[in-house]
């Protein structure tokens, strides 16, 4: 029977296979698409895709990985409840003058 530690040490290695498995396998795919395309002439309009829909897509993936959190700008002094001043103003400062609500 294997410890814990033995069992750790084998997926870890099992971990690092697959990535490397999985690395050599999408390469290879993307060759064979690559010259599958080559051959038969194959646009990006033909596949359904355009260069703007890929920047679009690169675009939006990108933004999506980078969000960051927002610090907050404004606290609600009864409640403590802050707010970034970004979005839907939260009810407890809609119509006030926001500069005495400032941290």
């Amino acid at each position: 029977m294997s410890s814990y530690e033995e069992l750790l040490a084998q997926q870890a290695k099992l971990e690092k296979q697959i990535e490397e498995a999985k690395a050599r396998e999408c390469a290879a795919v993307i060759d064979e698409i690559k010259k599958k395309i080559a051959i038969f002439g194959i646009t990006l309009d033909e596949l359904g895709l355009s260069k703007r829909e890929l920047n679009l897509r690169k675009s939006k993936m990108d933004k999506q990985r980078v969000r960051m959190p927002v610090a907050p700008k404004y606290r609600d002094p009864n409640t403590g409840v802050t707010w970034s001043g970004r979005g839907k103003p939260p009810k407890w400062i809609v119509g006030k003058d926001r500069a005495s609500f400032l941290i």
